[in-house]
């Protein structure tokens, strides 16, 4: 079973926002509206209540979503520099195309692609959004030895790993494989990661560690370690995070991951009118460093 499911992004201007992801990534709106209170308070955010929000599906018509909620922008917000959610990775079929497309674009190219030595089956670029979201777009072309990876439908296709910046990623793992109950799949990598150098003024070459996690062989989630100079995201008080806010995921587990979190959940456990929970049970948990990870009744 596939468990990411949806990934929420605060936008300054939901209109921009919208016209970007449909006219650049190719995405439709399936659902639009102001943000359920009940909702909003499942997420630490009832000052968000009312908000514009909608939500994208790709051109595939796979059902993994991308939720945009109009959020005033906090000015010491700096995307990659905060812990949480930082990035989004979307699958495409050609990412030489897709840069053609994207040096048009609003989306600031700071990874153009890149082969990554002794990683065939991947061929990845990054582009930075206009409310400062970070988005991979990496064109698969074959599974890695131990997880599968989607293929693209169509030339830009659906998120399928979500990018977490970590304070102390071995406690994150262990966090998320207690209370979330998922796997690890590489505990610890030491890779060349630039655009992390970039954002701290670090050496290029300077090797950062990630780690991954998994369900199956369902690779979804990449933890990295932050440098010592990263800060807790700021947020207005009751609203919304900047940058990406919540990371969804469909469990198959559920009433186990209830039980863990029971004394955990923001809310209990309810549902939300929306085609992201389609009619299951879902709540929100904050993971270290104030990951939301809203957890949907898979079963």
């Amino acid at each position: 079973m596939k468990l990411i499911r949806c990934a929420t992004l605060s936008v300054a201007d939901l209109d921009r926002a919208q016209e970007n992801y449909c006219q650049w990534l190719d995405y439709r709106m399936l659902e639009h509206g102001k943000l359920d209170p009940t909702l909003a308070a499942s997420w630490q955010a009832p000052a968000s209540a009312g908000a514009r929000f909608c939500v994208l599906q790709p051109a595939s018509g796979r059902d993994v979503f991308l939720r945009l909620v109009q959020n005033a922008p906090h000015p010491d917000y700096r995307a990659l520099r905060t812990y949480g959610w930082n990035a989004i990775e979307v699958c495409v079929q050609d990412v030489l195309k897709v840069a053609e497309r994207m040096a048009a674009s609003p989306f600031e190219i700071i990874g153009p692609p890149r082969e990554i030595e002794g990683l065939d089956a991947i061929h990845p670029m990054q582009v930075q959004a206009p409310d400062g979201e970070i988005v991979y777009l990496t064109e698969i072309r074959d599974d890695l030895p131990d997880f599968d990876l989607p293929r693209a439908r169509t030339l830009i296709d659906c998120l399928f790993i979500l990018v977490m910046g970590c304070s102390d990623m071995p406690t994150s793992l262990a966090w998320i494989e207690e209370h979330i109950k998922l796997d690890v799949g590489r505990r610890e990598m030491a890779i060349v990661y630039t655009m992390i150098a970039k954002a701290y003024g670090l050496p290029l070459e300077e090797p950062h560690v990630i780690a991954t996690m998994i369900h199956d062989r369902d690779v979804f989630l990449e933890l990295d370690q932050y440098p010592d100079a990263a800060i807790a995201r700021p947020t207005f008080a009751g609203q919304l995070a900047p940058g990406i806010s919540v990371g969804s995921f469909m469990h198959p587990d559920f009433a186990d991951v209830a039980e863990r979190c029971q004394s955990l959940w923001i809310s209990p456990p309810a549902v939300f009118d929306s085609c992201v929970y389609d009619g299951r049970l879902a709540a929100t948990v904050a993971a270290p460093d104030g990951t939301l990870f809203e957890v949907i009744d898979g079963r």
